[in-house]
């Protein structure tokens, strides 16, 4: 049978700038659908290079002291030169290799046919041998809180705010939670941060958690742990948020940031048999697949691990099994995680408290930033880089760092630990000559100082 194109691809996120990228090079005739112009998905607009430019932003500020005189409204302009940037950039990307490019919302007729309205409401047809599914996710909205009043907004309209809060309450300290915590207590926002659980991003290690937990705090950031909303009540003024333990917190503005939502809704996606749970997330095989053998989908919409980096990945890898019918490379079993606060925070591997539950004998090394010559140097001590390894082989088991750069230090590590046999112990760090002064001498540092702990 003869289609329009060999390759359909959903959504021009990370996941589907991977998949569509991939699918050309190899000789496809590919079309990328994406919603609304311009293209880059969440990532680029609402989620990732958004959050992160006002991370950046702030950081700035704050070590010029002009924090106390900056507005949001003035971080958000900062933002949309680099969404910009991004943007044009990503466009080219599309240009440059003949990729057709339709704005509009995609629906599925059949397996093999997609409907897509364009913004100004022209219906067209477009078929194609395979799809790669890619649109993303969107805050959860639960149902009992008003979305539509100004006072109440999550982390697409946060970015949307149009004046200068003297209060905000954020509600659900995951990731998102904590890093707008770190923004809007930077600009001396006053912030309460009401966290669900007992505790802040326990997928961490608990030393991390910790020593987050004491920045936010001696930052001014009000933390209520192992609290549950039971209305949230705006008016013109501010917002009432009632908890389930009989507090009250009033507030300027209120932000949802508790739980996002897959995009897979008012695809048509139930009319061809594919299924997603009740969070939205696309039900798929190790090999990206559906239960349309033809039809894939990644990144968010698929759940776990909801990064843009993997999402990019998990692209590419499901673009090679639709076209040659498998495909050797899968995600790497330890990925990075990068978070965003003041200061920012990375980790691969496994905590201590997986290693203690998995009764694996094994030692520490720490360095603390306050230490290192580059650290004096530049003003920047807050933090440290632990390793945790082995204390028989040796072997690096998991790597968790605190402070400035982390999410750029962490991948000297991640390097090191996907290597095989001996390659990946504490000795690499020991043996290997590190340019003076760096933030990277932490390695050899920490490496030495846990050494010191087994041969004591």
């Amino acid at each position: 049978m003869s289609y329009d194109y060999d390759i359909l691809v959903i959504g021009s996120g990370p996941g589907g700038e991977g998949a569509a990228m991939k699918s050309i090079k190899e000789g496809k005739h590919v079309v990328m659908i994406e919603n609304t112009p311009p293209v880059g998905g969440s990532c680029t607009h609402r989620t990732t290079i958004p959050s992160k430019t006002l991370r950046h932003v702030v950081q700035q500020k704050i070590e010029t002291r002009q924090a106390n005189t900056t507005a949001y409204q003035d971080l958000l302009k900062s933002a949309a030169s680099v969404i910009e940037n991004q943007t044009t950039l990503r466009r080219s990307y599309y240009d440059r290799n003949n990729i057709d490019l339709i704005f509009g919302e995609a629906r599925f007729v059949d397996p093999h046919t997609v409907e897509v309205t364009s913004p100004d409401g022209v219906v067209n047809r477009h078929t194609a041998a395979g799809f790669i599914i890619a649109t993303g996710s969107r805050p959860y909205h639960p149902p009992d809180i008003d979305f539509s009043h100004p006072r109440i907004l999550d982390s697409d309209t946060v970015l949307q705010l149009e004046h200068h809060p003297r209060s905000i309450s954020i509600y659900g300290a995951g990731v998102i939670g904590c890093e707008y915590a770190s923004i809007f207590r930077g600009l001396r926002i006053k912030t309460n941060l009401i966290n669900t659980r007992d505790k802040l991003l326990s997928f961490l290690d608990d030393e991390i958690i910790d020593a987050l937990s004491y920045h936010l705090r001696e930052q001014g950031t009000l933390i209520r742990f192992s609290e549950e909303y039971a209305s949230v009540e705006p008016d013109d003024h501010g917002v009432r948020l009632h908890l389930k333990s009989n507090k009250q917190i009033y507030s300027d503005y209120f932000l949802w940031a508790n739980g996002r939502t897959g995009n897979s809704d008012g695809m048509g996606l139930e009319d061809i048999e594919i299924e997603a749970d009740s969070r939205g997330s696309i039900k798929i095989n190790e090999d990206y697949q559906t239960t349309q053998s033809h039809i894939y989908a990644v990144g968010d919409v698929v759940g776990y691990p909801s990064l843009a980096s993997a999402a990019y990945d998990q692209g590419r890898f499901a673009a090679t099994h639709l076209i040659f019918g498998a495909c050797e490379h899968h995600l790497v079993e330890d990925i990075p995680t990068g978070i965003y606060t003041i200061p920012e925070i990375s980790s691969v591997g496994a905590t201590e408290q997986d290693l203690t539950a998995d009764r694996v004998p094994y030692e520490m090394g720490h360095a603390f930033f306050r230490h290192l010559a580059r650290a004096q140097i530049t003003g920047y001590r807050t933090g440290m880089l632990k390793i945790l390894f082995h204390r028989e082989t040796l072997q690096i088991l998991g790597i968790h760092c605190f402070g400035v750069q982390a999410s750029e230090i962490i991948h000297i590590g991640q390097a090191i630990m996907a290597q095989k046999g001996e390659a990946n112990t504490l000795m690499y760090f020991i043996n290997t000559t590190f340019n003076y002064p760096t933030m990277a001498e932490a390695y050899r540092v920490a490496a030495l100082n846990g050494l010191n702990r087994i041969q004591q």
